[in-house]
């Protein structure tokens, strides 16, 4: 076990990423051409952002400064995806794959700090529900890439 401050950190590392996520998933609403994958995506963004906002309430109840802004590196997948996006003419099975590659960064992210046994019950309670909805999105997006190529 580990004390408040870095609980407080772990929790806002997730939140950082799980805010990637709710941008990637608006990013790739607004560059897919079908409208499926567009409530998808907005759907997806929407059940992070409610993650958010329960990571982010954690962090507060341990007296934190709850994490408002994505990671660096996220940052970085929203450029990329911007770009893939330009380049490859808005076409969705690229932009499925990026989403894909994205959630599954999140998803070990999540496992990872999961699986390091560090932060306390509260916290880890929390952390939990979120990834459910992780590994949910993930397996989502996953299957809707395998659907893509099984249909080429």
């Amino acid at each position: 076990m580990i004390g408040k401050s870095e609980n407080i950190t772990i929790l806002n590392t997730l939140t950082a990423t799980l805010i990637d996520s709710v941008e990637g998933y608006r990013d790739a609403a607004q560059n897919t051409e079908s409208g499926r994958f567009q409530e998808l995506f907005r759907q997806m963004a929407n059940e992070r952002s409610t993650c958010v906002e329960d990571l982010r309430a954690e962090v507060r109840r341990l007296g934190g400064d709850a994490e408002d802004d994505q990671s660096t590196m996220g940052s970085f997948h929203q450029r990329w995806l911007d770009l893939k996006a330009a380049i490859t003419g808005r076409d969705d099975k690229a932009i499925i794959n990026e989403v894909e590659r994205g959630e599954d960064y999140l998803k070990a992210k999540f496992e990872k700090a999961l699986d390091d046994g560090e932060l306390d019950g509260d916290s880890r309670s929390v952390v939990e529900r979120a990834f459910q909805s992780v590994r949910e999105g993930h397996d989502k997006v996953s299957a809707l890439k395998h659907g893509m190529e099984a249909a080429s």
